[in-house]
């Protein structure tokens, strides 16, 4: 959540999302994680010209209010880019991915900034939905360990 950070996460997923050609139309995920992830992208976005809305998945509905488990500007009909700070097992993702789809969305990928490797990827590629990781743990590790590369 530092400034520096958001301001190179954004442009990064920015980038990445253009790469993918999934042309979405909103990015989030289940908070607290993908939430400064999901902001710093749609604030990017809006820099381009094609700007992506960002919302947040509740983990429960509250009981009182709209009710919904999906909060923001999403729509009915968006193409949306599921959005992880880490995929560790994926079931963060899988939950997001899930409330988008009741609420009438489609789910066109998962974006992460980090996957762990520890099976996450495999059980959401397993359940069809493509991902993107802006870095492995095993790419942070070697570059931690690698003074030159750092």
């Amino acid at each position: 959540m530092s400034p520096d950070g958001l301001s190179l996460i954004g442009p990064l997923g920015v980038k990445a999302l253009d790469a993918a050609s999934w042309a979405v139309d909103a990015v989030g995920g289940l908070t607290l994680g993908a939430d400064p992830v999901s902001y710093a992208i749609a604030y990017a976005s809006a820099l381009t010209g094609a700007p992506l809305r960002a919302f947040t998945v509740r983990k429960e509905a509250k009981a009182h209010g709209t009710g919904r488990l999906i909060e923001g500007p999403f729509r009915e009909g968006d193409r949306v880019a599921v959005v992880e700070d880490v995929i560790t097992t994926g079931g963060s993702a899988l939950r997001a991915a899930q409330a988008v789809r009741d609420a009438g969305g489609t789910v066109m990928g998962v974006l992460a900034l980090v996957d762990r490797e520890e099976g996450g990827r495999q059980a959401l590629e397993g359940a069809g939905l493509p991902v993107l990781a802006l870095a492995r743990a095993s790419e942070i590790v070697a570059r931690l360990a690698d003074p030159e590369r750092r």
